[in-house]
C-alpha cells in the first residue's frame, strides 16, 4: 500500500533496511550521500537518532521532486547513560561487547518521512538484555562478522543476536534498524 501515491526514496546503505522496507510491501530507489554524523553531545538517548535522521534527511532537501518521499533513520545503542555508535576498531568493539554483556541495553531508531513541503520524524525503542559473555565469544564474533558497520557493535540478526540476546522488549525489527510498525502506520498517514 503505498502512501499517496508517493514514490519513496530510502537514503540508506544499510542491506537491513532495504531488506525490511522490502519485505513490508513498499518498491523504493536508494539514494546515498555521505554525511557527518556528528551530534551535540548534550543529547541523550531517542535524541541522538532523532537528530541524526534529521541532519541524514535535510542533506537532500534541495533536490526532491514533487511526489518523492524520502526516508532517513537512524539507529544508537543506549547503555549506562552513554550512546554507543558503530565501533571505529576492533579494541572498541570488544569494549562495546564488554559493557553489553550480562546488562540490559535500550536500541533506539528514529526515522524521518520528508517530501517537498512536509516532514514527521519518530522513533522506538526496544530493551536488549544479554548474557554474560566470554572474552573467546566477543572475539570469535568480532574476527568472524566484523561489525564495525553496527550501532554497539553487534547484529541482532547475526550470531551474537543468536547466542547473546536473552530477551527482548519492544520490536526485534527496530533493533535490526528500523521500527517496521511504526514505519508502516506513518507512512499510511503521511
Amino acid at each position: 500500500m503505498l502512501p499517496n501515491n508517493y514514490k519513496i526514496i530510502l537514503a540508506s546503505q544499510s542491506p537491513r533496511r532495504q531488506m525490511l522496507l522490502k519485505e513490508i510491501g513498499y518498491d523504493f530507489e536508494v539514494r546515498l550521500k555521505n554525511i557527518e554524523e556528528d551530534f551535540p553531545p548534550h543529547l541523550k538517548a531517542e535524541e541522538i537518532p532523532l537528530y541524526l535522521c534529521e541532519l541524514k534527511s535535510d542533506a537532500f532537501v534541495a533536490e526532491l521532486n514533487e511526489g518523492e518521499l524520502l526516508i532517513t533513520a537512524d539507529t544508537v545503542v543506549w547503555v549506562k547513560g552513554q550512546v554507543l555508535n558503530k565501533p571505529a576498531s576492533k579494541v572498541e568493539a570488544i569494549n562495546m561487547l564488554e559493557l553489553l554483556s550480562g546488562n540490559m541495553h535500550e536500541v533506539y531508531t528514529a526515522v524521518c518521512l520528508r517530501s517537498k513541503n512536509k516532514k514527521v520524524s519518530f522513533y522506538a525503542c526496544t530493551k536488549v538484555y544479554f548474557k554474560k559473555l566470554t572474552v573467546a565469544e566477543i572475539e570469535f564474533y568480532i574476527d568472524t562478522y566484523k561489525p564495525y558497520d553496527k550501532a554497539g557493535s553487534y547484529g541482532a540478526q547475526e550470531w551474537m543476536g543468536y547466542i547473546g540476546i536473552e530477551k527482548i522488549e519492544g520490536s526485534y525489527f527496530n533493533v535490526m534498524g528500523l521500527p517496521t510498525k511504526e514505519l508502516y502506520e506513518n507512512l499510511q498517514k503521511f
